[in-house]
């Protein structure tokens, strides 16, 4: 089993930055894809970005260039590094892991990012 624990989100002024963290207890399974993703009240859940096991990145068009995903392998943790934060940023933000064998998607509890203009 994975468990994810996400930390970091608040309130801030637009133009602020945020730094959110994941920390995945996975008893041995080896994760693969790890990703962030975000819901807006009233909206689906949508990604912000993803980091493959080889490092490579995607962003939602959005967010590009304004934020950054990490990922340490050895310490089984994810961030987002958010900068230049815009009132449509405002949402719950979940770190998203694929791990296993066969792979399975794990998600943490949410965390909450409010960005007021």
């Amino acid at each position: 089993q994975v468990q994810l624990v996400e930390s970091g989100g608040g309130s801030v002024q637009a133009g602020a930055s945020l730094r959110l963290s994941c920390v995945a207890s996975t008893d041995g399974v080896a994760i693969h894809n790890m990703g962030w993703y975000r819901q807006a009240p009233g909206k689906l859940r949508e990604v912000v970005a993803t980091i493959m096991s080889d490092g490579n990145t995607n962003y939602h068009g959005s967010v590009r260039g304004r934020f950054t995903i990490t990922r340490d392998n050895e310490k089984n943790t994810l961030s987002l590094q958010m900068n230049s934060l815009r009132s449509e940023d405002t949402a719950v933000y979940y770190c998203n892991v694929l791990a296993g064998n066969p792979p399975r998607g794990y998600w943490g509890q949410g965390t909450q990012v409010t960005v007021s203009s």
